[in-house]
């Protein structure tokens, strides 16, 4: 990136810090605007006629699909463009969508605004990821994007907290919502108080400096002739048709495309027969084809940057095995408020208030706990920061368990709060290990990669499963709360591939990191060494 007026040259130091805190906020309202479904979710299926799978689809799969298709083109661009105005753009957009989520008056009309939010936060996290990177030293990068991933859970605290706050004063004040402003109800009211605000935030994020490329490593990063061209490239490999002409333009195999084709139609056809969900395994299908698409496309266009994501095992056991964890934490995130709710006899500001400020206080405590852990253990063993997924399996499953079992509605709350000790440690670790095992000019498109895995591993399937098995054992005969209770603990099962790929990740992460300049050099890179900036 060509240096500016607006460019920072050094790492570390005051303004580090306040970048830091900023993007902390911009998390922040990410996951407020993210997470306010939750507490709505009781009041939304009463007046849509939406089922808990339906609900977790529109939490999970809807959102999911196109967080994740958007956020590999807005992280290569990313990579090239300025991130700050990146972020900023995204913000602007996403708290637009939430806005107007209050306007919706359908199931598919909501879907749709949820659609909207999802490319929008598509934006914000590679590029933070890459800007965190360059603006502070690789010894405290776990610890660094673990405080900007605590905005995960303290939005998410808010939100549920707003989200249940607002909807008991909107129905106190107009129990007839006809009388209400503009005839909304609660739950339309609660979207649109928490998305208004992220439109002047984006005014905020745009008069931060730009971190130079590289800087914390003393490598540097020329800058791209013609960002915007690579955006539309990257756009046309991921939109279905588009990227066939693409891929036939760039050389790539439209055999094995069409063999992956077939095989994800018969994966999702298999399912839909299986379960019933014609939307969740359609829309989860696509998203895997045009990920698969562009994993193609990338490795014709750039095979070094291909490489050193696909073919590093450290790499790749690493990012699946985190995903997985996302599986039991998205989906605990999201069912905790609404089985709290059906099986106590409490309000939904009152378990907005409890759940919400446990998740917040504990998930911020845990992922920053987990993030110096991490660093602390990897200046001890090269794999080190791999411990910090044992410590969240092995935390989260029984603290879980007996929060979702227990009569005690107080001891529920505190439950709540203390497996996010646990639950929420990981999230700093594979996304600074990705870092690790690239060059500067590929970071954000190896978190954008992380991103995409724990979209579709953890937000698409974790609150659909869950809320499916309830599905199922509602059907089978039990009520509402048991048939809940029983899908969040089979979900746990999950944790034994966990552990699985865990392992084998510590196997080959030392390796793989020690020759990583050697590996980009033997794939055609010039990794040009600059004055070691100040850490």
């Amino acid at each position: 990136m060509q240096q500016n007026k607006n460019t920072a040259n050094t790492t570390g130091g005051w303004y580090a810090h306040y970048v830091l805190v900023v993007l902390v906020i911009v998390y922040v309202f990410n996951f407020i605007d993210r997470n306010i479904l939750s507490i709505l979710s009781q009041e939304i299926q009463a007046d849509l006629g939406v089922s808990d799978s339906q609900m977790g689809f529109l939490y999970g799969t809807v959102f999911a699909v196109f967080y994740a298709v958007f956020g590999i083109p807005l992280a290569r661009f990313a990579d090239v463009w300025v991130r700050r105005s990146l972020i900023s753009v995204g913000l602007l957009f996403w708290s637009a969508m939430t806005a107007l989520s209050g306007l919706a008056r359908s199931f598919p009309m909501l879907a749709l605004f949820r659609i909207g939010v999802g490319i929008g936060e598509a934006s914000a996290s590679p590029a933070a990821y890459s800007m965190l990177s360059d603006y502070y030293a690789p010894k405290v990068r776990a610890t660094v994007l673990a405080i900007y991933s605590s905005g995960l859970y303290i939005g998410g605290g808010i939100g549920l907290f707003l989200g249940g706050y607002i909807l008991d004063s909107w129905q106190a004040a107009y129990p007839d919502t006809s009388m209400a402003p503009f005839g909304l109800k609660g739950w339309q009211a609660a979207f649109m108080a928490v998305g208004i605000p992220g439109i002047f935030m984006a005014i905020w994020v745009r008069t931060l400096r730009e971190p130079q490329r590289g800087a914390s490593e003393g490598l540097s990063s020329k800058a791209h002739p013609a960002p915007f061209s690579l955006l539309k490239t990257e756009l046309l490999a991921m939109l279905p048709l588009f990227n066939l002409w693409q891929l036939k333009k760039q050389g790539a195999s439209l055999k094995a495309n069409a063999i992956a084709t077939v095989c994800i139609v018969a994966a999702a056809a298999a399912l839909i027969s299986l379960t019933g969900s014609v939307a969740q395994w359609i829309t989860l299908g696509i998203g895997v084809y045009v990920c698969f698409t562009w994993a193609q496309s990338l490795g014709v266009r750039d095979p070094a940057t291909y490489a050193m994501i696909f073919k590093s095992k450290g790499m790749i056991y690493t990012l699946l095995a985190f995903p997985t964890i996302a599986f039991v934490t998205y989906g605990v995130s999201f069912w905790t408020a609404p089985l709290l709710l059906r099986l106590h006899d409490t309000t939904a500001a009152e378990v907005g208030l409890y759940i919400g400020l446990g998740g917040a206080i504990g998930g911020f405590l845990g992922i920053t706990l987990g993030g110096v852990l991490g660093d602390w253990f990897k200046q001890r063993h090269p794999a080190g920061r791999l411990l910090v997924g044992y410590w969240a399996v092995f935390g989260t499953a029984p603290l879980v368990l007996w929060m979702i079992y227990t009569d005690d509605l107080e001891l529920a709350f505190f439950l709540s709060f203390l497996h996010h000790l646990f639950s929420a440690s990981w999230p700093g670790i594979p996304p600074s290990t990705a870092a690790d095992l690239v060059l500067p000019r590929m970071r954000a498109v190896a978190g954008a990669f992380y991103i995409l895995l724990a979209t579709f591993i953890g937000l698409a399937l974790g609150p659909y499963m869950m809320g499916r098995l309830s599905d199922a054992f509602i059907s089978g005969g039990l009520e509402g709360a048991a048939a809940l209770q029983s899908a969040m603990a089979w979900s746990m099962l999950i944790f034994i591939p966990t552990l699985i790929l865990l392992t084998l990740a510590w196997r080959y992460l030392p390796e793989d990191e020690a020759d990583r300049v050697e590996r980009a050099e033997a794939l055609g890179e010039s990794v040009e060494v600059a004055p070691q900036a100040t850490a």
